[in-house]
């Protein structure tokens, strides 16, 4: 790793400023499920494809966003990406306006080639930013800007979208066709003035990063083979990054489950909107007490894949406590995710970058194609509790206790997401050579 300064301490609080945005985007999404879902008046299933489209995003720009990187710098694609995030807001108005869910969703996945395009930058980035040995250290830090901002943003757009939700869906069945429809259109207009503002604010972020003074970072070309001068070994005989692949697919799939269903879980126990819209809150300052804790912890004393264990360790355990409990206690080991899921994303980035050199931009744009979990794994627990619903609906049980036995049932998904990432931490980040 080499940089223009030794200094990186003003680097480190930018790219931490750059992932606060990050999170309190990304995090609203568990406000705007069960709000999109009374506005446009979807199953649960189709509720989720809110994170589908913030999440695909990252399968689809990826590798154009690495191209991009490689041409314009990491300064530049930030800057580029935050732009292009203000305009995903900007295109919340007329969603609105029409109260059309696939607009919305295109506002939504617009903002996530945006967000695709800052993370492809800013993740390696920070990753060779200093020794590779503390890379999961730096990353703990971004991951507390990430997820207090995301808090914040979780509990405005919480308060601002889901004010007087239950009230309208109490009404919604009771009232004519017309008075449904003025009711979710007042509902609706809720996102124009939050969304012009972060417009606003993205593009004043845009035009900052551009002037800020970013030293170059690029990756410690160590482990390359060459025959003739030419360099012999392809991105493709690097087990450890398609592992790590799948890793990160895996758990950014158990992340979002944890954060964005949380909220519409506890509507789902009976429990009331006005209480529900802080347990995204509930979710992410787990994941910043945990965060800290790897600040504090590694790598002096606590090792990125010792972390990594442990966290996969009570990911498997939290989920069967989800399963075993009922209420407002399962709720609590939702949230309690967050402790096993804070240190798995800094843990999986070094561990899965160490060594690849050159090959760290593509890597680094792989591993945020894995961010797409996030887009498949939520649909299918919505999915699986819509199945189950109707299922027990169908065997004589009333709709609202339907759905609260199948939302809990339904996080049996997170297990196998959990034994993967174990596996990767025990085993997979070490198998440097398919012939090994």
């Amino acid at each position: 790793m080499s940089t223009t300064t030794k200094n990186n301490l003003v680097p480190i609080l930018i790219i931490g400023g750059l992932f606060a945005i990050f999170g309190f985007v990304t995090w609203i999404n568990g406000a705007l499920i069960p709000f999109m879902k009374t506005i446009n008046e979807l199953t649960e299933a189709q509720s989720y494809l809110v994170a589908t489209a913030s999440y695909i995003s990252f399968v689809v720009m990826a590798l154009p966003a690495s191209y991009i990187i490689n041409k314009v710098g990491y300064k530049n694609g930030i800057s580029l990406g935050l732009a292009v995030m203000a305009v995903g807001a900007l295109v919340f108005i007329p969603a609105a306006d029409a109260r059309t869910y696939w607009l919305f969703l295109v506002a939504i996945f617009i903002q996530g080639i945006g967000m695709t395009i800052c993370q492809t930058a800013a993740n390696p980035y920070i990753t060779i930013l200093g020794p590779i040995e503390s890379g999961a250290k730096r990353m703990a830090m971004m991951g507390i800007a990430n997820k207090v901002a995301g808090a914040l943003g979780s509990v405005i757009f919480g308060a601002l979208l889901l004010s007087g939700i239950d009230e309208v869906n109490k009404k919604l069945g009771s009232v004519s066709a017309d008075e449904k429809s003025v009711l979710l259109d007042a509902m609706a207009d809720s996102v124009h003035t939050p969304y012009i503002v972060m417009a606003v604010v993205l593009f004043i972020f845009a035009f900052l990063i551009r002037k800020a003074n970013l030293p170059n970072v690029e990756a410690t070309v160590e482990d390359e083979v060459t025959t003739g001068g030419a360099t012999s070994k392809s991105i493709f005989q690097y087990p450890q990054l398609w592992l790590g692949v799948i890793a990160l697919f895996v758990y950014v799939g158990a992340e979002v489950i944890a954060g964005d269903t949380i909220i519409a879980y506890g509507i789902s126990l009976g429990i009331k909107a006005a209480e529900a819209k802080f347990f995204t809150t509930y979710t992410l300052m787990a994941m910043v007490a945990t965060y800290a804790l790897g600040v504090f912890l590694i790598p002096k004393y606590l090792s990125q894949k010792t972390a990594l264990i442990g966290s996969a360790v009570l990911g498997i355990i939290f989920s069967f406590l989800i399963l075993s409990t009922s209420g407002f206690t399962s709720v609590l080991f939702v949230a309690a995710l967050g402790i096993s899921n804070a240190l798995v994303w800094p843990a999986i980035w070094p561990l899965t970058l160490d060594g690849l050199g050159k090959h760290t931009k593509t890597a680094s744009a792989l591993l945020i194609m894995a961010i797409s979990g996030g887009a498949i794994i939520p649909p299918l627990y919505g999915r699986m509790v819509d199945a189950n619903k109707h299922d027990l609906i169908a065997s004589g049980l009333q709709e609202a206790d339907a759905l609260s036995t199948a939302s809990t049932s339904s996080y049996w998904i997170l297990i196998p997401c959990y034994i993967i990432i174990l596996f990767f931490a025990l085993w997979g980040h070490k198998i440097k050579s398919w012939s090994k």
